[in-house]
């Protein structure tokens, strides 16, 4: 590979998109107003979707040198955690365009926003592809695991899900294969298999155009606590995607339904606002792997600006479909009419009590 090829490689790879920087973002969130829950037309409470994140300085350990941001409920109580990762290129304040923050506010958890730093990754992509990343209690992996746990302590919440955009999204896959016991499902959005790469250049085999495996090769390379205890997935994908080429969808479900040991083949599937749904069930009828593959989208997230989910820009794609509320759906953080679940605690955006959070909002 000569290194004008790299050199482009290197500006696509997982997930490229420009805005703000999080250090740009406001500290304090905006005041709560009367809306919709995104997506459903159930009334809650939004807010600005740029704005109403802070940073929290001291979380515990962070091997992997990451920074943390949060969008909490107001009154500093939480139903729930949701992780959001960020695309290569982008920061917090970007991925808060995927409407993540407006629907916690209506159904009452909290959002965690990792951050990558260029001094790990000048293209800040989060480092799904190198070994000391991706292990459990090291690396980036073990900084976002202390977050998740601060968060849930901070706020007295009892569940943890994790959600991301391409390298964000592959790293959803590490933290679902590394740490079970914290996050009871996950959202992959165009993203790949955990363990695909173990190098930057390997990365980009991965990427495109895939590797093909079986089940139960993916499923090996899932820790053995994982395949005990395996979290549920939500896989979602462009058939259009040039970047993270559509293989990887198929991948993922391999991995994750031969993790679940549950059959490769869908229980159910239908076709939904041009996307492709497919479910995979246990014996017992739960839904372990679904898989969304929308036709003619590429790179990026599947949002529904016009019903009030998320904010259309680079990589955050209006396609007609909320991938956020179906995701916090299948986490089960709203049922399948959109209404918030019963133990959310509702309320507006709040900075956090304590724990070197910076900002001085009102509480």
């Amino acid at each position: 590979m000569n290194r004008v090829l790299v050199a482009v490689l290197g500006s696509v790879i997982v997930a490229c998109s420009s805005g703000p920087s999080a250090s740009d973002a406001s500290v304090c969130p905006p005041k709560a107003k009367t809306a919709t829950l995104p997506g459903t037309g159930v009334p809650g409470t939004g807010g600005s979707a740029t704005a109403g994140i802070v940073e929290v300085t001291s979380f515990g350990d962070n091997p992997g040198a990451l920074k943390m941001f949060v969008h909490a409920p107001k009154g500093g109580k939480a139903s729930a955690i949701v992780v959001a990762l960020h695309g290569c290129t982008q920061g917090a304040s970007d991925y808060v365009g995927a409407g993540w923050n407006d629907l916690a506010d209506a159904a009452g958890f909290a959002v965690v926003y990792p951050e990558q730093t260029t001094a790990n990754n000048y293209q800040r992509c989060f480092r799904w592809f190198e070994e000391a990343q991706i292990a459990r209690e090291g690396g980036e992996a073990a900084s976002i695991a202390a977050m998740t746990a601060y968060a849930k302590s901070q706020y007295g919440a009892t569940k943890a899900f994790v959600t991301g955009l391409s390298a964000g999204a592959a790293m959803t896959a590490v933290m679902l294969a590394t740490y079970p016991d914290v996050f009871e499902a996950g959202a992959i959005m165009a993203g790949l298999p955990y363990a695909c790469a173990t190098s930057q250049t390997d990365a980009y085999s991965c990427m495109s155009p895939g590797r093909d495996k079986s089940a139960e090769a993916w499923a090996e390379l899932v820790p053995s606590a994982a395949r005990s205890k395996p979290p549920r997935v939500s896989i979602w994908h462009g058939d259009s995607d040039w970047i993270v080429r559509p293989m990887n969808e198929e991948q993922l479900v391999k991995q994750w339904t031969g993790a679940s040991g549950i059959a490769a083949e869908p229980s159910s599937s239908e076709t939904l606002a041009g996307a492709t749904h497919a479910q995979y069930k246990d014996a017992s009828g739960v839904v372990r792997v679904e898989s969304w593959l929308i036709k003619g989208m590429g790179h990026g997230v599947a949002l529904a600006p016009k019903d009030g989910c998320g904010k259309a820009g680079a990589y955050l794609l209006d396609e007609g479909v909320c991938s956020t509320t179906k995701a916090a759906a299948f986490f089960g953080l709203i049922d399948a009419d959109g209404k918030p679940t019963p133990g959310g605690s509702g309320g507006s955006g709040a900075t956090p009590s304590s724990g070197g959070a910076t900002g001085d909002c009102d509480p």
